[in-house]
């Protein structure tokens, strides 16, 4: 590889861990073909990119994007596999998953929102972690609930203000 296609490919990687907050490391070396191949479909269904990546080009590509990857710097040993999604827990779901019929991937590290995790050990917490659409979803429920109250005590205690106040006095 010569050295322009080098920093081709660091920029490349700088751009992908900038275009996105969530970043796994991990180690699929020693899967067979029909694995790495059920492993790369699975991850296309869940819209998780994979790709493999050389471990000093992705250190390069960690110092000159403008997010704090140093934490994650003594993980780049060995093979390393790199998964970008947009939800935080998707590709530890995803290793999860497919953990049911495999040892590997292995989670070397994370980047999510600014955090960072390190080791396998992390998986099973980080793919509890809820994403952006879910913790808004539970943000709108909760702000609905009290709504809902005043809404049903307006209906069940009939159009006087004095069956209100009993109704909302009977719930509260």
């Amino acid at each position: 590889m010569t050295k322009e296609q080098k920093n081709r490919e660091i920029e490349e990687i700088t751009s992908l861990l900038e275009s996105t907050n969530t970043v796994y490391i991990a180690d699929i070396a020693g899967l067979n073909a029909a694995d790495t191949s059920s492993l790369r479909r699975l991850c296309h269904q869940r819209d998780v990119s994979l790709s493999v990546v050389k471990n000093t080009l992705l250190r390069k590509a960690m110092e000159r994007s403008e997010k704090d990857f140093e934490e994650l710097y003594d993980v780049l040993k060995g093979n390393t596999s790199v998964m970008v999604a947009e939800a935080g827990n998707a590709p530890a779901k995803l290793i999860k998953e497919f953990r049911k019929k495999s040892e590997k991937p292995i989670l070397k590290g994370a980047y999510i929102d600014e955090s960072v995790y390190v080791g396998d050990d992390q998986v099973d917490m980080l793919s509890s972690i809820k994403s952006k659409e879910e913790l808004i979803g539970d943000v709108i429920t909760l702000l609905q609930s009290p709504a809902k109250n005043v809404i049903s005590a307006l209906q069940s205690g009939g159009s006087t203000i004095a069956g209100l106040v009993k109704t909302l006095e009977e719930r509260g």
